[in-house]
């Protein structure tokens, strides 16, 4: 084995290990049963997409495979920004404020 291959397995492996905890992290910091689980269905989410975008590169020819990258950048920020906007509001109301 090269170390390029070593490389990319052990990168690939910190990655998963990596998403893992932090997902465990996001589910384990819910405040309430109803965040937890809007977290839970957040995180399958997250994962499929994320694994269909890393199959996508490797499935997809040389010159076309970069484009997956731009609705990548730009699905994944506002799907982070809509979640925790959501996470918010289900937060506001287990406080009382009602949103």
């Amino acid at each position: 084995m090269d170390p390029g291959l070593i490389g990319g397995i052990g990168g690939s492996a910190v990655g998963v290990v990596g998403g893992i905890v932090g997902t465990y992290a996001s589910i384990r910091n819910a405040h309430s049963r109803r965040e937890r689980r809007y977290m839970i269905r957040c995180a399958i989410g997250f994962w499929i997409g994320i694994t269909l975008f890393l199959t996508g590169l490797f499935v997809l020819p040389h010159p076309y495979r970069w484009l997956l990258w731009v609705p990548y950048a730009i699905a994944l920020p506002l799907s982070i920004a809509t979640m925790n906007r959501a996470v918010a509001h289900i937060r506001a109301e287990a406080a009382g404020g009602g949103g």
